[in-house]
């Protein structure tokens, strides 16, 4: 079994819809695969109406929390919550404030590059992103206006956290949004906790008290995790009793990544199938 739990629809910043997610899901030879938009669920019905025969669908979403840094700082970080119930009226408030502070954060820089006489407009840019604004919605919006040669170029120059453009937003507290998916009866993946080129890390201590709180798993192959990085996970996933997993984190043209480049082994996922209890997994 091919099983790729890590990929992002147009429902947030991909840019396959949700039907073409799964169809190239499909085609790329892949069994399982989950749909983990940022901070929304939107893309959900759209993927299990377009379900292709012999697929299954996890429903999930990646949510935008804050930690402890291995330097004793706030740590921006993003955690997979998977096969949660949708109706859960805490976890859907949340979710909510969620997508109002990434509409509020992208509209400010947006401003800020217009004030700034950069050819952006703040309306036009929101108007593309939906639901689930977020930072490569702006990017897109730079290379068509020829600012920057392309998404990855933003990212690294004008939207890096160091960069003129950044705006925070008040993200989830890492232990209320694992203690929210497990109460919603989703299990929580922590996702690429050791991609230095994002910046600084979660400290591996915070993730042991995470483990006691009801934390799932960690996701371990990812494209950007080196592989000494993968080893210290692998073993704190063992130390933990925790799920491992592995994903591409597919994005469509925007990442040069493809769908199944990793993968998770099949034991591990029926474990993180079996602790849910909010949603099953759809198809055959």
């Amino acid at each position: 079994m091919r099983i790729d739990l890590h990929t992002h629809s147009t429902a947030s910043d991909g840019t396959d819809t949700p039907a073409e997610l799964v169809r190239n899901a499909a085609a790329a030879g892949l069994d399982v695969v989950a749909i983990t938009d940022h901070d929304t669920t939107a893309g959900w019905t759209e993927a299990v109406d377009a379900l292709p025969k012999g697929l299954s669908l996890v429903r999930g979403m990646e949510m935008s929390c804050i930690g402890l840094g291995d330097d004793g700082w706030p740590v921006p970080v993003h955690l997979l919550a998977y096969l949660f119930d949708p109706a859960d009226r805490c976890f859907a408030d949340e979710r909510e404030r969620l997508r109002a502070e990434r509409v509020d954060r992208l509209r400010m820089m947006a401003e800020l590059m217009r004030a700034d006489g950069l050819p952006i407009d703040p309306d036009a840019v929101l108007a593309s992103a939906g639901g689930s604004a977020g930072r490569p919605h702006l990017a897109r919006a730079l290379v068509e206006a020829g600012v920057v040669p392309s998404v990855d170029a933003a990212f690294t120059e004008l939207l890096a956290p160091h960069g003129p453009y950044y705006a925070e937003k008040a993200d989830t507290p890492l232990r209320k949004a694992v203690e929210m998916i497990a109460t919603a009866g989703g299990v929580s993946v922590l996702a690429h906790t050791r991609a230095r080129k994002r910046g600084r890390l979660l400290a591996l201590d915070d993730i042991r008290e995470l483990a006691t709180l009801g934390l799932g798993g960690l996701e371990i192959d990812h494209p950007d995790h080196s592989e000494a990085d993968r080893v210290v996970l692998g073993e704190l996933a063992n130390e933990l009793g925790l799920i491992g997993t592995g994903s591409s984190d597919y994005h469509g043209a925007n990442k040069t990544i493809r769908l199944g480049e990793f993968t998770t082994d099949p034991a591990q996922f029926e474990e993180l199938a079996g602790k849910a209890t909010g949603v099953p997994v759809i198809g055959s």
